[in-house]
């Protein structure tokens, strides 16, 4: 069984752990006002018209861009049509050549 660690994960992302609360709490804090923000735009349209999206801009920009000291590196993220995943996915398996029916 793997043993509990509060450094792991801050370290293989470049962090001590005090410094990867900071950051979570401040993540926290801004996703659930992002979060408040649009439920206020859900029920009045005409407010908070772009919090959403800058929100989740700027978090991407800490988490993802700015993080410096992280061992890995993080691929930006590319978002993939329905289209495009079907073609990648093939056909169904009850098409594909050398399948046996109910397998």
């Amino acid at each position: 069984m793997k043993r509990w660690s509060l450094t792991e994960h801050p370290a293989s992302v470049g962090e001590s752990y005090f410094q990867h609360l900071r950051m979570a709490v401040g993540f926290s804090v801004r996703l659930v006002g992002g979060g408040l923000a649009c439920f206020v735009h859900a029920l009045l349209p005409f407010l908070f018209t772009h919090t959403g999206s800058s929100t989740i801009a700027i978090l991407h920009e800490r988490m993802v861009v700015n993080r410096a000291g992280a061992r890995r590196q993080i691929k930006p993220v590319r978002t993939l049509s329905a289209r495009t995943l079907s073609a990648r996915q093939g056909p169904p398996a009850r098409e594909r050549p050398g399948m046996i029916a109910g397998d």
